[in-house]
């Protein structure tokens, strides 16, 4: 029935349509297949066999994605203007969902951790942005996994990478350090100050249980003094000395003279 070229023909054609049925999926990816328009199944990795005209298959990635977030102007809960850029770390776990239920899911992603940065960062004042980028980075990450968990997007991490300030609000952040820095010297001192008279205080009440020790202070005193050479020295003389050549001198009028 067949002419000789009519089976070389169809042989070849098989042939064709066999080796364009195969398809061979690396350990990190998956064919989600769809069967006349409609999803048939999840395929892979290894060998796949996917029946021309009738099937047609979807590749996807399931490895974890790096997507830059590009700068996005935020105003801040105490309306300071920053720039801030961040990375985010996401994955497939749900091929299915990544293809049927969002159209591209990378640019998706992209626009709601554009989203999602502006919205978090805006709720919160300056200093969480530069003090508790820890805390902001889990609050940005539960929030945009929340939100792609319908595309079957897990989002492992986010960093904020900068926060970038204007010239007159660095020099603002500059002077209130310096302010701040300032006060804690003062403090520091005041501290000092307040320890050094009370251990003075209970010097004081040392020596005065004991007469003989201060005494014993004065010569201290006298022989760090000579040992400066010092052209004038002040000799402390005690209270009770003074007092007692006072009381002479009211009773003896010659000695006042």
């Amino acid at each position: 029935m067949f002419g000789p070229f009519g089976l070389g023909g169809i042989a070849i054609i098989l042939a064709a349509l066999a080796v364009a049925s195969l398809r061979v999926l690396r350990e990190y990816e998956r064919g989600v297949v769809f069967q006349l328009g409609r999803f048939w199944k999840v395929k892979g990795p290894g060998l796949v066999i996917v029946i021309p005209v009738i099937q047609q298959m979807v590749r996807v990635d399931l490895r974890t994605v790096t997507m830059d977030v590009p700068s996005q102007d935020v105003i801040s809960r105490d309306n300071v203007s920053v720039k801030v850029n961040a990375v985010v770390y996401f994955r497939v776990v749900d091929p299915a969902k990544a293809i049927i239920n969002v159209e591209t899911y990378y640019a998706a992603t992209s626009q709601l951790a554009q989203t999602m940065l502006r919205s978090i960062l805006g709720k919160h004042e300056l200093d969480d942005m530069l003090a508790e980028r820890e805390k902001l980075n889990l609050a940005i990450q539960k929030a945009l996994d929340a939100q792609t968990d319908s595309w079957g997007i897990k989002v492992a991490n986010v960093e904020i990478k900068n926060v970038d300030l204007n010239e007159t609000m660095v020099r603002a952040i500059a002077k209130q350090a310096e302010a701040e820095r300032e006060r804690r010297a003062k403090v520091i001192h005041a501290e000092g100050e307040l320890q050094a008279s009370e251990k003075l205080a209970q010097a004081a009440v040392v020596l005065a249980r004991a007469p003989a020790s201060l005494q014993l202070r004065y010569l201290e005193t006298l022989t760090t003094i000579a040992a400066d050479k010092n052209s004038t020295i002040v000799f402390p003389l005690p209270m009770d000395l003074i007092n007692t050549l006072l009381s002479k001198a009211d009773k003896d009028p010659r000695l006042a003279e």
